[in-house]
């Protein structure tokens, strides 16, 4: 990352509508696409950051605030700034909105992979994905429970060329969460996520799974996850009973 070519402050090609803190954000943002710093990894400190692209220790510090909100970066108290990671207790419940009713942080699930195959990308996935026609995808079926009945039933789509070599008994020895181990293994790192909710009633195969009657009532969630660059990396279409959970967002 050189920010002489980058920044408004040294006469650059960055666009002079973008506040200056903006413009070191997407440098520091592109120095993380480019694994310059990894998960885990601490990243300069405010104040090398500040003369390495020759701006103000403030103006640093608003970029890295938002970075920081967005869950990409964490600060330690006393030790640092570190590139974020789906381990972190903040983070690896960032996607996982479901709850127990009753309130309470939520708790982990029991998973169990039902399917990991590589087949051709149906159409709707591929467009989803943005693959060629017939470009492979990895399709993994997994189910997530709690005191051994089943809550969610996801399927999850995979450009299969990001994720070579996954298979359902290597997702199932991974401990932690299952980004976490799309990032640590795959390199490959969740940022944002688009969601489309609705109720829907179960058919005869996802009741049979979840356990519960069919046509009984289920929340439908759609979710496209994009790594940096925007780039979709992930569909996932999950099935949840709310029977004894409910789906929490906060908006702010």
């Amino acid at each position: 990352m050189n920010a002489s070519s980058d920044t408004a402050g040294d006469g650059g090609g960055a666009p002079s509508f973008s506040p200056l803190y903006q413009q070191i954000k997407a440098l520091i943002m592109r120095g993380l696409q480019a694994g310059e710093w990894k998960p885990g990894e601490a990243i300069p400190s405010e104040l090398e950051l500040a003369a390495r692209f020759r701006v103000s220790q403030g103006t640093v510090r608003k970029a890295i605030d938002e970075l920081a909100a967005e869950n990409l970066l964490v600060r330690r108290q006393g030790k640092g700034t570190f590139v974020a990671t789906h381990s972190e207790q903040k983070i690896q419940y960032r996607f996982l909105r479901l709850q127990p009713e009753g309130g309470g942080e939520p708790v982990p699930m029991q998973r169990q992979f039902l399917d990991c195959r590589r087949i051709p990308a149906p159409a709707d996935v591929a467009r989803a994905l943005a693959l060629r026609a017939g470009e492979m995808a990895v399709e993994v079926r997994r189910t997530l429970s709690q005191n051994g009945r089943p809550i969610v039933l996801d399927d999850i789509w995979l450009p299969a060329s990001l994720f070579k070599g996954l298979t359902a008994q290597r997702m199932g020895d991974y401990k932690g969460p299952l980004y976490g181990l799309f990032e640590s293994e795959f390199g490959v790192r969740m940022i944002r996520a688009e969601e489309k909710i609705r109720a829907v009633a179960a058919d005869g195969e996802v009741a049979g799974v979840l356990g519960v009657d069919a046509g009984s009532p289920l929340l439908s969630v759609e979710r496209l996850s994009f790594t940096y660059g925007d780039k979709p990396v992930e569909l996932r279409r999950g099935f949840y009973d709310t029977s004894t959970h409910h789906y929490r967002n906060e908006l702010n």
